[in-house]
């Protein structure tokens, strides 16, 4: 039986998954960045930075560059629970939401569960199984 690859199965959809939110994160960040940096500086270079992890994990799972895709995923969950916490703790620091913030409930939560089944999916797709 050949071994699971990241970007089969149910891989394909995490890769489309991370690559739509690839476009939403960087198309929004974008925008901020360009028409309202001043207002919310943190938060808006907070999305551009989830943006380029969720490209990171998108190119990774595509190519099956395993422990780039490991990496990505681990920065993603580290970065949702702590963005996601801070947005809580410090919202006075937060004057607009990212993507991760409140851990990623403008996105249904999303952000938050993403990485956890990448991680399982990857965990699933071992090289050493």
């Amino acid at each position: 039986m050949p071994e699971p690859q990241t970007a089969h199965g149910p891989g394909r959809v995490l890769v489309a998954v991370y690559g739509l939110f690839t476009l939403a994160a960087g198309a929004r960040a974008g925008v901020q960045l360009a028409t309202k940096f001043s207002e919310a500086p943190i938060a808006y270079l907070l999305s551009a930075f989830a943006a380029l992890v969720y490209l990171g994990a998108t190119v990774a799972l595509a190519r099956q560059w395993w422990r780039a895709a490991l990496v990505c995923c681990s920065i993603e969950l580290v970065g949702v629970l702590a963005v996601g916490t801070a947005s809580l703790l410090l919202s006075q620091d937060f004057p607009d939401a990212t993507v991760w913030s409140d851990y990623g409930s403008g996105y249904g939560f999303v952000p938050l569960v993403l990485p956890v089944l990448g991680l399982i999916w990857l965990w699933r797709t071992r090289p050493d199984r």
